[in-house]
């Protein structure tokens, strides 16, 4: 068992399925008290029933309040696990754009808002981001989910940098393809780039877990993907050109 989280207050937002769902068993089997949240009611109770938790369905932009309260009056652990895969290019729909960024980075930001004065005030608290390895490197076909996800890396990052002396632990989950609807919706390009390496979503719970055992800010669920990453910052015209080799390679299959 990991003592951090028994008995604390937890929150896992978009936990109707998928890592989220996995997420939610991880802490609920672990000892912790949790509100299962998902834009699908019935999906939220399914899980938060079998689990023996809370479920407080709606927008995960606005639920900390009434999660808060269904937790007793305090939240100690929340993971801002909901996302959108938005796929498409620089022509993709500004109302594409506006939604990614809505549900991607800024329900993040809300989140932080709410939590990060009582946080504060008592000197402990824990922000989990479900980012995407996308937010650290890129993804082929899927521009808006691309920049978005760069953005939830940023802010977990900006997060931990400015209240890590104050007691606010933040972790970033950055796995490339896990076996959810999420992957299926990704499409060719999915397929080609995240499926040969997909991992179910109950590893990247392991891996958070190991994670905050060890106090770590970023989790890679694939450890491989530390090593693009340190490419993609020393070698970045090395790191576009394989990349674009992949998009070429992908455009030839459509």
């Amino acid at each position: 068992m990991v003592e951090a989280v028994q008995d604390a207050g937890v929150v896992v937002t978009g936990a109707g399925g998928g890592i989220g769902a996995a997420l939610a068993r991880r802490f609920a089997a672990e000892g912790a008290r949790v509100v299962v949240n998902d834009l699908d009611a019935a999906k939220a109770k399914a899980v938060a029933v079998e689990i023996g938790a809370i479920a407080v369905p709606g927008d995960a932009s606005a639920i900390v309040a009434e999660a808060r309260d269904a937790l007793g009056g305090t939240i100690d652990v929340y993971c801002a696990n909901a996302g959108l895969p938005s796929g498409g290019s620089e022509s993709a729909d500004e109302k594409v754009w506006a939604l990614a960024w809505d549900v991607n980075v800024m329900a993040h930001v809300r989140a932080a808002q709410e939590l990060l004065p009582a946080w504060l005030e008592r000197g402990s608290g824990r922000f989990v981001s479900t980012v995407s390895a996308a937010g650290l490197l890129t993804m082929i076909g899927a521009a808006p989910y691309s920049v978005t996800k760069h953005g939830a890396y940023a802010f977990a990052e900006w997060l931990s940098l400015t209240y890590r002396h104050r007691g606010v632990k933040v972790h970033a989950i950055c796995p490339q393809g896990v076996r959810t609807d999420m992957l299926d919706a990704t499409g060719s390009a999915g397929d080609l780039v995240l499926q040969p390496t997909a991992i179910e979503p109950e590893a990247v719970a392991d891996a958070l877990f190991a994670g905050i055992e060890e106090d770590r800010f970023l989790i890679l669920p694939h450890p491989e993907v530390a090593g693009y990453y340190q490419v993609r910052a020393a070698e970045p015209d090395r790191w576009l050109t394989n990349m674009n080799h992949l998009q070429q390679k992908w455009e030839a299959t459509r």
